[in-house]
């Protein structure tokens, strides 16, 4: 759990951190569809699972700029940005109706990522407990897959007077329209370390990475 400390008064942000830390504590968060034809059509040509291939892009998409790596320490009200940041993700047991958080690592080895969060998912499937350690894992991003539906859009609210600044993001069925197939993906920042921009382009760097990743 590696980190530096950012200069607040060098931060690029500076003078929208301050206004969005203090006088309008906010979130910003955006809901649109990317293409994921080729993903899916990549996943079933290997024999390998589409759910955990689009984490590991989206994970390396938010470890690709400190924007989407900065984190708050209440303690000493430092300004940090993680050296990397974890995919926390869940898994749904249809008999209880109830989620259990996973904990993976990112890995940019896809390899290595795709074998560890295999095992972890597995695991998972075993306990029926809720099990979430926020505590011990300061640097993890919410990564949470609504299976049941295609949705158009989702907010996520957090207080406040909360400076909550890991990403938190979500995603529905993909459904066919034009004859691609199209996944809606929301995605949530704090406004302090964030705008529209920044938030935007988590979808454009998805769709950057997945164009890539199915020509391996």
């Amino acid at each position: 759990m590696n980190y530096k400390v950012i200069d607040k008064e060098s931060y690029y942000r500076k003078g929208v951190y301050r206004h969005f830390s203090e006088d309008c504590k906010c979130s910003t968060s955006m809901t649109a569809r990317i293409d994921v034809t080729d993903l899916e059509a990549y996943s079933r040509s290997k024999g390998s699972k589409f759910y955990i291939n689009f984490l590991y892009l989206l994970s390396k998409v938010l470890n690709s700029r400190e924007d989407y790596r900065m984190g708050y320490l209440w303690q000493t009200d430092e300004l940090i940005c993680w050296d990397v940041i974890n995919p926390t993700q869940y898994i749904f047991h249809d008999d209880t109706e109830t989620c259990t958080p996973v904990y993976t690592e990112y890995s940019e080895d896809y390899d290595a990522f795709y074998e560890n969060a295999y095992k972890d998912i597995e695991s998972a499937k075993q306990t029926r407990e809720y099990g979430l350690d926020s505590a011990n894992h300061p640097n993890w991003f919410d990564a949470s897959y609504i299976s049941w539906l295609s949705y158009d859009s989702l907010n996520i609210e957090l207080p406040d007077g909360y400076l909550y600044f890991s990403p938190i993001i979500n995603w529905g069925r993909y459904r066919e329209e034009g004859g691609r197939l199209l996944m809606p993906v929301s995605v949530r920042l704090n406004h302090a370390v964030a705008d529209g921009y920044l938030v935007a382009s988590v979808f454009r760097l998805l769709q950057k990475e997945i164009d890539s990743f199915v020509k391996r």
